[in-house]
């Protein structure tokens, strides 16, 4: 069994996230391992909160260039996470 705070790795804050949160969805990048049941015993353990609905999705690599020197982009794993509607907001904004 692994940790909750290993699965879930960092929220994803951007402009379309910022929107889904409205939704009471919120956007993770998680364990590239982890499952959805993983996921959400994850975030109702870290945050205290009932979890309706957990979808994923893997960015692929990418080939990338820096002068001669070619490489990849690193596999990244997110999450959308749904609250149910009775739960409370997730803050990640707090301190600003």
């Amino acid at each position: 069994m692994k940790d909750a705070r290993d699965i879930i790795q960092s929220p994803v804050i951007t402009e379309r996230s910022t929107q889904l949160m409205a939704e009471k969805k919120y956007t993770f990048i998680v364990d590239k391992r982890s499952n959805k049941s993983e996921i959400k015993r994850a975030v109702e353990e870290i945050f205290g909160v009932k979890v309706s609905n957990v979808n994923t999705l893997t960015t692929k690599a990418k080939p990338k260039r820096v002068g001669r020197h070619s490489g990849y982009t690193s596999v990244k794993k997110k999450a959308i996470v749904t609250l149910t509607p009775d739960s409370k907001e997730l803050e990640f904004y707090e301190g600003v």
